[in-house]
């Protein structure tokens, strides 16, 4: 089914202007018909994509809008509403009224070092926002930042960025990385392993366009561009503007370094760098899409007038916790309910509420109190919520390797889990640790947990980390010996062979 003007989506989205388009997406103003109010809608066609490819795609959507509502932050685009009608998917936004960054750099060039530096500041306090949950943007640059009319800046496609645009971290069957090079680091181009590193990347490409009016790296050709992200050093922004700031060109720098644990620690510490170079407090000149000016006057009324808020209503009374309102068996029967209709982050807050009355009733080791703290760490992983997984599950990987060896089957699977959180989290390192300890228990094939298909799978992401640790060399060791033994045990066209085809023919590229 094709959109188009006057269409009307979930029986409630009246679609106006198309406004982007892409493989498998368009992007719409459109008014809410029942709030009176104008929204952008995102429709995507999975169908667009073959096979269990769709069905990946719509399940990553639905996780990924989940993910993306779940962070509240105001230099983030607000998710009003999502689903599905027909063969198409909809999400359902802010509209945000200002201009994106590149139309705004166009417009101001040279682009005062002043702006990029509030605009960097601004997009580091999103960052440490969605890093913290953890989210990785995965494709943050100027089309995907928008200057708000009062200087604020909003960044859109998070998290949902990846699902739009499915092969943005992946590589095509000639080998050449799909989505925006220019921005891409290069763990992330190669398909290793990405993290709040891979957004600190990116946002370095930005501050450089911004400051010098150009990315750091172009290139006629996707390959070229990656090369040169690769193997050539940027050029310092103050040989382009002199006036720049040296400690500014230094963040710059830094930002850019090839090695992920060559970057700063965090978007946090790249807030506290810039915050010495914002403007200090003063009367903004009033024009509008300064984005200095939420520094001059924070938190200001725009335009320069008082407004009466309106009133707000009282706040209701917070829920009683699922363990107040019945009893646990009652409260598991409500979780099942709840996973069964996806609704997960209700199911993770009552079952956090009735794991110390389950404990309290039946005893801390007691086979229910166990069944549901695996409940409960599988549902915040399936949630997203990393950092609260990885204490679960650890602990629940040492409990019963102290009841039933090292080697047993459901210790191992929390351990790999854990790793997962780690990866997800952003420590590369902790995670390819994980990964190398888990590996021997899964390929011993003389232990019950020997599992080769498993061992494929930490393999993998033992290469991808390795790209992401900047270690090319040993990422291409170990993927073609996996690849050697999965075209052995699985077969040369195996989906896993394919895939490691692919990156080690853009490793053997980029190599020379």
């Amino acid at each position: 089914m094709s959109a188009t003007t006057g269409r009307v989506v979930a029986g409630r989205y009246e679609l106006s202007t198309l406004i982007g388009q892409g493989g498998m997406g368009q992007v719409w103003t459109a008014y809410d018909k029942r709030l009176d109010r104008r929204v952008a809608v995102k429709l995507l066609r999975p169908d667009k994509v073959a096979g269990h490819e769709a069905d990946e795609l719509r399940r990553r959507f639905v996780r990924e809008c989940r993910v993306t509502a779940q962070v509240d932050h105001p230099g983030l685009v607000t998710v009003h509403d999502a689903g599905s009608e027909g063969e198409e998917l909809f999400l359902v936004m802010q509209y945000v009224d200002g201009a994106d960054l590149g139309d705004h750099l166009a417009e101001h060039d040279p682009y005062p070092w002043q702006w990029a530096v509030a605009v960097a500041a601004q997009l580091c306090a999103v960052l440490s926002a969605v890093h913290a949950v953890p989210i990785v943007h995965r494709d943050l640059k100027p089309r995907n930042v928008m200057v708000k009319q009062d200087g604020t800046v909003t960044v859109l496609d998070l998290g949902v960025a990846s699902v739009m645009d499915a092969d943005t971290t992946r590589l095509t069957h000639t080998g050449t990385p799909i989505g925006s090079p220019a921005y891409m680091a290069p763990e992330q181009a190669m398909g290793g392993a990405v993290g709040p590193y891979t957004d600190l990347y990116a946002l370095g490409v930005l501050m450089h366009e911004l400051l010098s009016g150009d990315v750091p790296f172009s290139g006629s050709t996707a390959l070229g561009v990656l090369h040169r992200h690769l193997y050539e050093p940027p050029v310092p922004v103050r040989r382009l503007r002199p006036e720049v700031p040296e400690a500014l060109e230094a963040l710059v720098l830094r930002l850019l370094a090839k090695d992920p644990q060559h970057r700063p620690d965090s978007a946090q510490e790249v807030y506290e760098h810039l915050a010495l170079l914002l403007p200090s407090r003063g009367t903004p000149t009033g024009a509008p899409l300064d984005p200095t000016r939420p520094f001059l006057r924070p938190h200001a009324p725009w335009p320069d007038r008082a407004r009466t808020p309106a009133p707000q209503p009282a706040p209701a009374a917070p829920p009683a916790p699922a363990a107040e309102k019945a009893d646990v068996a009652a409260a598991v029967d409500e979780v099942k309910r709840l996973l069964g209709e996806g609704r997960i982050t209700q199911a993770v807050d009552i079952l956090g509420s009735i794991l110390p009355v389950a404990a309290e009733q039946h005893g801390e080791h007691s086979p229910v109190v166990r069944t549901l703290r695996k409940q409960y760490a599988a549902t915040l992983l399936d949630d997203g919520q990393y950092r609260r997984a990885l204490p679960e599950l650890r602990r629940l990987a040492d409990e019963r390797a102290a009841e039933a060896g090292q080697a047993d089957p459901q210790s191992l699977r929390h351990r790999y889990e854990a790793a997962q959180c780690l990866e997800q989290l952003g420590d590369p390192a902790a995670a390819l640790a994980e990964y190398r300890a888990l590996l021997p228990y899964y390929e011993n094939r003389y232990v019950a947990a020997g599992d080769p298909q498993q061992a494929h799978d930490v393999r993998r992401r033992i290469g991808h980390l390795l790209l992401a640790l900047g270690d090319r060399a040993a990422a291409h060791d170990t993927l073609v010996r996996l690849l050697h033994d999965v075209e052995r045990v699985q077969g040369p066209g195996h989906p896993l062979a394919a895939d490691i085809r692919r990156t080690l023919q853009w490793l053997g590229q980029v190599r020379g």
